[in-house]
């Protein structure tokens, strides 16, 4: 089990509205919707199977209609889903997002039920089935920022993480300073896109390396910035590289950072490092947003 990833998190349904036009507040035009699986903890687990690695999900979903439909695509895809906390009395989360060929106008994640879950989604790792306290798990752990920022303060004092590789996604600007308690662990590496790193750091930068630069200042290990069609830097204890991401046509944007966090994983464990582990990781990402495959 410890060649497998950890995706802990938000598993639930995406609900997507697209557009080819550019759209403003307030439009009703023509479009086309779509309901897949997603959620940050999903989105990356379908992303490293698709490179041909091994994920565990560990989150909450609900005992309803919903739910037995999304456990059963989940498995249909390769994932485990041995270790996921069925609730009885909490409904299965939904994610809503309209895009149009601007990009993300507005969306809505609905993830109360992973909250009010809490540390139930933890069990695994403590009561001895994939790790406890005494023996924690040595392995890789995707972790979500769409859990509560309690949740994720436990996680940063637990000794059953202690052992951990733990990559940090914040799921959205508006959970980033939810990161802080984990900001100064030793071994976490954050993927933040810059509005993020600016909501942590409580500062406003200028480009993706300035960003990086200061969240290492606030103590984190290693850290990867990115910046839409701007270049990206991924810094570290052996410095600090910048990469453009490829310019393609923008068809999708739910679930872009995802990929890039799966697909950087991917490159490392495959012995990628630094510059050439920051470059796949970009290239994944172009290939999702235009609408390709990411592995």
């Amino acid at each position: 089990m410890n060649d497998t990833i950890l995706c802990i998190g938000a598993v639930l349904w995406d609900v997507i509205g697209r557009s080819p036009r550019h759209m403003r507040l307030g439009n009703d035009v023509p479009g086309r919707i779509t309901r897949i699986p997603g959620g940050v903890a999903m989105n990356i687990a379908m992303t490293l199977r698709r490179f041909g690695l091994q994920a565990e999900l560990l989150t909450a979903i609900g005992r309803d209609a919903e739910g037995d439909e999304l456990v059963a695509a989940c498995t249909r895809m390769g994932m485990g889903t041995g270790h996921v906390y069925r609730s009885e009395d909490l409904p299965t989360d939904v994610y809503m997002a309209v895009e149009g060929a601007n990009g993300l106008i507005a969306a809505i994640a609905d993830a109360h039920s992973l909250e009010e879950a809490g540390d139930k989604i933890l069990r695994p790792l403590t009561d001895g089935s994939l790790g406890s306290a005494d023996a924690p798990y040595p392995g890789l752990i995707a972790l979500d920022g769409n859990l509560t920022e309690e949740l994720l303060g436990q996680i940063a004092q637990s000794p059953a993480f202690a052992a951990a590789d733990l990559r940090i996604a914040p799921a959205s600007p508006g959970k980033a300073e939810r990161l802080l308690p984990l900001l100064r662990a030793p071994r976490a590496t954050l993927y933040v896109n810059l509005e993020e790193a600016g909501l942590i750091c409580a500062e406003t930068f200028e480009d993706s390396a300035a960003a990086a630069r200061a969240m290492q200042k606030r103590g984190a290990a290693r850290v990867l910035v990115t910046d839409g069609s701007r270049p990206a830097t991924a810094a570290g204890p052996d410095g600090l590289v910048t990469a453009t991401p490829p310019e393609v046509l923008v068809t999708r944007v739910t679930g872009a950072g995802d990929t890039f966090m799966a697909a950087h994983i991917a490159a490392e464990l495959g012995g990628a490092t630094g510059a050439a582990a920051l470059d796949r990781a970009l290239q994944a990402a172009a290939a999702h947003i235009s609408g390709g495959a990411a592995g």
